[in-house]
């Protein structure tokens, strides 16, 4: 078996920079268009909706009770770069609207764009060894300490978050929304493969 790869510095901090640039994108796409998404960054989007607190803030602080669990359950290295990630992103997401301003952008092209961007960057921070923390960290918890399976926590995480943005989002817009988490996950699901790529 081939023995994974180490990254060096330099292109660990060049894939930082591209991968929450990328999902720090996708999010403004989103927002622009009044969307959400799925798991802790949907959370933090539609705080930021019913809210006068800025998404960047409102993501961070949400982040902040799983590095404990990702400490203890992923180790040292995983959760520093996951806060470095996520603290990246929540400052993207500040200073991108003050130099792309987005006039127009249809709420399905949103989708689809904003779903795709937010999906790449993740894998290009997957293969790096981070992630932007949150639920995926809890799930990977629960599912080693009491068998429950990760995918199944995250999807009712995600259940439940689209059931209250019914509450509060036209309808159309929610929709638009699942379809833009369909392609996040969808994009991660078929091209993040450890068979594929060894690199950490």
């Amino acid at each position: 078996m081939t023995k994974p790869v180490t990254h060096t510095f330099s292109e660990d901090a060049q894939a930082f920079i591209l991968g929450t640039a990328l999902c720090a994108l996708g999010v403004e796409f989103l927002r622009h268009a009044g969307l959400i998404t799925g798991q802790t960054a949907g959370l933090g989007v539609l705080l930021s909706y019913v809210t006068s607190w800025s998404f960047g803030a409102v993501f961070f602080a949400i982040n902040i009770p799983f590095y404990a669990i990702a400490w203890f359950r992923m180790g040292a290295r995983f959760t520093i770069k996951t806060f470095i990630a996520v603290g990246l992103v929540s400052v993207m997401t500040e200073f991108l609207p003050h130099v792309i301003i987005l006039s127009h952008i249809n709420p399905i092209a949103a989708a689809l764009f904003g779903g795709a961007l937010a999906g790449l960057g993740l894998m290009v921070l997957f293969r790096h060894g981070a992630s932007l923390g949150g639920v995926g960290v809890l799930a990977l918890y629960l599912q080693e300490r009491f068998k429950i399976q990760a995918g199944w926590v995250q999807l009712g995480f995600d259940v439940v978050l689209f059931a209250v943005a019914f509450l509060v989002l036209d309808l159309a817009i929610v929709g638009y929304s699942l379809l833009g988490a369909i392609v996040t996950n969808m994009l991660i699901a078929v091209n993040h493969r450890q068979d594929r790529y060894i690199g950490r």
